[in-house]
């Protein structure tokens, strides 16, 4: 029973507070430099639209990268990564067509790739990156 309480508590969502907030902010912000240092250019920041929101707009070279960055303190229930979940992707590649229209790309869009930059705490100097984590085109 106890067990079934503790992981009820992990899929309660928390309501932001300014501190979380925060970490996410800063998180975000180390998520860009790390993958500036890799090589991408930043394109936007939390871009948002009604159908959702991406962290992060870069370029790879041709390809457009979505990224979505996600802190985790605690790695249970599939840490960081694992939070990304098939609605929250839904999401994202929603509002990435909605940017893809508005920066001018319409019917002809680059290629396109959906990476996720999972962090343990705000300032991860190396994060995991999980290039192409899911696709437009799979069923979520």
């Amino acid at each position: 029973m106890r067990a079934v309480i503790e992981r009820l508590k992990g899929l309660i969502v928390r309501p932001r507070t300014p501190a979380r907030q925060a970490d996410g902010q800063r998180a975000e912000a180390a998520a860009e430099r790390f993958l500036v240092r890799e090589g991408l250019r930043t394109l936007a920041r939390n871009y948002r639209c009604r159908e959702g929101e991406i962290d992060l707009v870069c370029r790879h070279g041709r390809v457009v990268v979505f990224v979505e960055v996600r802190l985790r303190r605690r790695a249970d229930y599939g840490g960081a990564a694992g939070s990304v979940t098939p609605a929250k992707r839904r999401r994202i590649i929603c509002a990435a067509r909605h940017w893809l229209v508005h920066a001018g790309h319409g019917r002809r869009a680059p290629p396109c790739r959906f990476d996720v930059i999972s962090m343990q705490h705000p300032d991860d100097p190396h994060p995991d990156w999980i290039r192409a984590a899911f696709d437009a085109d799979a069923r979520v």
